[in-house]
């Protein structure tokens, strides 16, 4: 063909433009990140928390991250898995030593590159922002001189890796948004933007906040989209002579359908499946039982290996007439725990004087007992062994629960809880012949059965037990009971419930078939395994959303920390956070920002917020001070950069944790995105239009000279902190003093 035979024209001849700029900023940016990378060579503040995880990856040992989602780990076990981490360091504590056998380089080197990618991303993003290349590299240089962003890069951490994918995310947006709408190849910044979405929420749940506002900026452009009716002329044309039935309008509202759904999967459909993709590879990965195990339900943690498995290997899966269980409660709060009972009565009279059924105390014991044994008993038979074959205990069945080690069998009564008075008592029951009988009939609820025949199953049944003579459902109320209970959880049967509530539910976790009648062999019996073989597995998406939901309710302790601090002290830098110290020297690492930096993008976001309400007071008066065009790229960075920095602060404002001034990071970049093209649009529009000021040209130099000083000044005050940045050189007392610009900021230093 006619082009095959252009392209085989030669000389082949490559023309490419180089951005001198953005590669100066880049190669800086890249040393003063990467540059000795592998001091100190010690642990660094938070490194002694998420190197855990990377250990617990590198030996594929199941844990839960309440903080978020698992890409950021993965990516840092990637890291230290190109260096040959086997996994083997304790991480006990700040300052540790790491061994030779440790390749720290290795450790620290994906966030430093994202740390030092995101100064070219920034003087990308300003050019998508349509402003000048002198305003991008304005942005670039804030990036670039930012102390507290490069402390944060060159350790491992995750800040740096959010920035980076957040950066990348608007950045292949608005690339797409502003290319031409003929040209397909715009798709592929369209897919790029989608995955970086995906990254962000699966690196920490606070990168979900920028991604919702890349989708507001989205259905902005795309609803003026929807309105443009001059859009795709030339497919238009060819539809309309190839379908001449058709109305143009009904071909465009095709062609911008198409349009719409392209930015739906690319957007919204495509960063969701990589959620989840994320949490495939996690579990598929981390397969062998660790230290979380606990917090998760019986069958998710017999699906790992060892731990759980290793009891359970082997036990029957159908319950039946006879068999002996334990039972655990499917809710893990306030802690795990199952069925137990033990020789100790309840007290006759609790403190309150209220009086009790005085039977065998029934508890929630959260450690594994020799006394959470149960078996289940048909009410009409008196054997507690189970028949050949086995006869399964289906939903609905009537049965008997009868304590393995006293022989009491489980009951209820209208008597009142002793910590829960609006609920019924529970025991073991013991016949005092005082006119109470016994009421020791519950029925099986299997709440999620798939049929009305089902069989009650070994750790894959989530069970109730219905009290047949007051309908009241066995359930953990969760509350301590007073030193005569052993602080062990109260159990009640409640009336009152809620529908879908777990506390409500009950699992088999250990199973056994029970072959002895007489009390003594069965205790005996209680501590010997069966060995039938049964595999007994767990969907993916059943453990998918029993993680996310741990990780959304199970809630580490939070506690007071030396260099914790509030939002609003983030905003005027009133703390620091002392990251590493030597032992013998006063080398310091601290996260510091650049308080000229700081300073220059508070007043940054100040002047925007005035700016706005001004044209817009004078725009709702017919007065319009700078053209359409202008307005719109004026309205379209603050979305950005405005909306970004009001996304990745407020949240904060809400959270009840702790909190750290690495948490204003994020937010602080978009200020440092908005400073130079504010100062652009001042330059070029304000002073150029404004033409009631006499001498605008000597304005605009003023103008000029300023943001010079100012750049100087933020120069000066990087080399000043970098000692603070990068732990050399060792400073003396006397001048570390004179680091302290702050009376609030903690500074350490050993007097010689």
């Amino acid at each position: 063909s006619w082009w095959f035979q252009k392209m085989l024209q030669l000389p082949l001849v490559v023309t490419a433009q180089v951005d001198l700029l953005l590669v100066l900023v880049s190669l800086l940016a890249f040393w003063t990140r990467l540059s000795h990378l592998s001091y100190p060579n010690a642990v660094v503040f938070d490194e002694v928390y998420y190197g855990q995880f990377v250990s617990l990856y590198m030996k594929r040992v199941f844990f839960i991250d309440d903080s978020g989602p698992p890409l950021g780990h993965m990516i840092l076990a990637f890291g230290a898995y190109l260096g040959g981490f086997d996994g083997n360091f304790v991480w006990n504590r700040i300052g540790a030593e790491y061994p030779t056998t440790v390749n720290v380089w290795s450790l620290r080197l994906l966030p430093a590159l994202c740390g030092a990618l995101c100064v070219p991303l920034v003087y990308l993003l300003t050019l998508e922002l349509k402003f000048s290349h002198l305003s991008a590299l304005g942005a670039a240089v804030l990036l670039l001189l930012e102390n507290s962003l490069i402390v944060q890069s060159r350790f491992m951490l995750l800040e740096s890796v959010l920035i980076f994918f957040v950066l990348l995310a608007f950045f292949s947006y608005l690339r797409f948004h502003n290319a031409p709408s003929s040209s397909w190849s715009r798709y592929i910044w369209l897919i790029l933007s989608g995955v970086s979405c995906g990254a962000v929420v699966g690196v920490k749940y606070m990168g979900l906040f920028s991604y919702l506002l890349l989708l507001v900026v989205a259905s902005l452009h795309t609803w003026k989209l929807i309105g443009d009716k001059t859009i795709s002329h030339v497919s238009l044309d060819f539809l309309i002579v190839s379908y001449p039935a058709f109305s143009w309008q009904t071909l465009l509202l095709q062609n911008v359908c198409v349009q719409c759904v392209h930015r739906v999967l690319c957007l919204v459909v495509v960063p969701v499946l990589l959620y989840v993709f994320w949490f495939y590879v996690h579990l598929s990965f981390l397969n062998r039982s660790g230290p979380h195990d606990q917090l998760m339900s019986s069958a998710f943690q017999a699906s790992l290996q060892g731990g759980l498995s290793r009891i359970t290997r082997g036990q029957p899966l159908e319950v039946a007439y006879g068999s002996q269980v334990t039972l655990r409660s499917s809710v893990s709060q306030p802690i795990p725990c199952w069925l137990h009972s033990h020789k100790v009565n309840y007290p006759i009279r609790y403190d309150n004087g209220r009086g009790s059924s005085h039977q065998q105390q029934v508890t929630c014991y959260p450690f594994k007992d020799v006394n959470n044994w149960w078996i289940i008993k048909d009410p009409g038979r008196q054997q507690l062994v189970v028949d050949t074959p086995p006869r399964p205990v289906r939903h609905g069945d009537v049965i008997q629960l009868v304590h393995g080690m006293t022989s009491r069998f489980l009951n209820s009564h209208d008597v009142a809880a002793p910590m829960s008075p609006h609920t019924q008592e529970v025991s073991g029951y013991i016949d005092f012949n005082v006119s109470m009988p016994a009421q020791n009939l519950w029925r099986v609820d299997i709440s999620n059965r798939e049929a009305e025949s089902e069989v009650w199953k070994t750790i894959l049944s989530e069970v109730r037990l219905v009290h047949v003579n007051t309908s009241a459902v066995l359930k953990l109320s969760g509350v301590p009971l007073p030193d005569w209970g052993f602080r062990q959880l109260e159990v009640v049967a409640d009336k009152l419930f809620k529908a879908h509530s777990s506390s409500l539910e009950w699992t088999v976790e250990e199973h056994r078939y029970g072959t002895s009648q007489e009390q003594k062999e069965r205790e005996a019996e209680l501590h010997s395994p069966t060995h039938i073989d049964v595999d007994r597995k767990i969907s993916f998406w059943a453990k998918f959303v029993e993680l996310q939901w741990k990780m959304l309710t199970v809630k580490q302790e939070e506690s007071e920390h030396k260099y914790s601090s509030s939002p609003l002290e983030w905003i005027t830098m009133e703390t620091n956070i002392a990251y590493w110290l030597h032992s013998s020297t006063n080398a310091q690492i601290h996260l510091i920002g650049n308080p000229v930096s700081w300073g220059v993008g508070n007043l940054s976001l100040l002047a925007y917020q005035l700016l706005a309400v001004v044209y817009l007071l004078r725009r709702r008066r017919g007065l319009k001070d700078v053209p359409d065009g202008v307005w719109d790229q004026f309205v379209c960075l603050g979305c950005v950069c405005v909306g970004g920095w009001l996304v990745n602060f407020v949240p904060f404002l809400l959270m009840d944790k702790t909190l750290f001034l690495y948490h204003y990071l994020p937010a602080l970049c978009y200020l440092y995105l908005l400073s130079p093209a504010l100062l652009e649009h001042a330059h070029t529009h304000l002073l150029r239009y404004a033409h009631q000021l006499q001498h605008s040209l000597t304005h605009q130099r003023a103008l000029c000279v300023g943001a010079l000083a100012v750049l100087l000044s933020i120069f000066l005050t990087y080399r000043t902190f970098c000692p603070l940045t990068y732990g050399s050189p060792e400073l003396s007392a006397h001048q570390l003093q004179g680091l302290k610009w702050r009376d609030t900021w903690d500074i350490l230093y050993r007097r010689r």
